[in-house]
């Protein structure tokens, strides 16, 4: 479900998925028999391609296979931008648009996150995001704009029918928590409006 265009710049490509606001930015990566270099962020970059960003949070957690975390967001006025990437492992990572009004209301956008490729996704406000995990095990990395806040943590129901998300396992191994299999359908947010949540409103260029 990626498709759009591919910007290339010295060491990162930018590749615009099915929904323009989700990016995936994928490093070059410079590796011989000692091991691997590659840039994992460039503010100058990232300023060009989405706007200007402060990130306050970095998170990782560690997840056995078939391990699902999500669909998750956070409300007002706490919501959150991420950028995510799998350290160690696969995982196939999912982004749902929330807003309101938005053309693309209800349909996603999946990647495939390892440590071959070393892409990165970014998560726009206004997004459920969640992620499976494909391999043995993962490590998995984001960068947020805003800080945790448990009062305003919610999500949406990984499976719900509405979403059609092919996570690419059966359902019987997929693992989540119990907050997640009790987590409401997607008709039932009504929390975020496109005209507030449009990229260019949130994430103002220099």
């Amino acid at each position: 479900m990626i498709a759009g265009s591919i910007f290339f710049e010295a060491l990162m490509q930018v590749i615009i998925t099915a929904i323009p606001d989700v990016l995936i930015f994928e490093p070059k990566v410079f590796g011989d028999d000692r091991g691997y270099f590659f840039e994992s962020f460039r503010q100058d970059l990232f300023e060009q391609h989405v706007g200007h960003v402060a990130f306050v949070q970095d998170n990782e957690s560690k997840s056995g296979y078939g391990v699902l975390r999500g669909l998750h967001f956070q409300k007002p006025p706490f919501t959150q931008s991420k950028l995510v990437r799998a350290l160690y492992g696969s995982v196939l990572d999912v982004a749902v648009d929330l807003r309101l009004g938005s053309p693309w209301y209800g349909r996603h956008v999946s990647c495939l996150l390892d440590t071959e490729r070393k892409r990165m996704l970014w998560v726009p406000k206004g997004f459920a995001h969640g992620f499976l995990v494909l391999s043995q095990e993962a490590v998995f990395a984001y960068k947020c704009d805003n800080y945790y806040t448990p009062s305003h943590d919610a999500g949406i129901r990984w499976n719900d029918p509405s979403l059609a998300v092919d996570w690419q396992l059966p359902p019987e191994v997929i693992r989540v928590s119990g907050k997640d299999a009790e987590q409401p359908a997607f008709s039932s947010v009504d929390t975020f409006a496109y005209e507030a949540f449009r990229q260019d409103k949130l994430y103002p260029r220099k």
